[in-house]
């Protein structure tokens, strides 16, 4: 297994477990009678998509098909 693959399906966990997170906090809002979400769970979802990206990026790279162009 490459190390970019290796690094991809950690991420995929991760994104397992900031999903986890985010129902985690929404629950407990809705306990505390949270009538809206948290604010935390906007920013879970900005960390939810940044992984998303590393994520499907180094799955391009071990593909061999990592598009872009730029050589900087």
């Amino acid at each position: 297994m490459s190390r970019e693959r290796e690094l991809a399906d950690r991420l995929e966990a991760v994104l397992a477990d900031v999903d986890d997170l985010s129902f985690d906090q929404l629950q407990q809002a809705l306990a505390n009678g949270a009538t809206s979400r948290p604010a935390s769970d906007k920013v879970l979802a900005q960390v939810r998509r940044a992984v998303e990206k590393a994520e499907r990026l180094l799955r391009q790279l071990d593909d061999g098909s990592s598009g872009g162009g730029d050589d900087a």
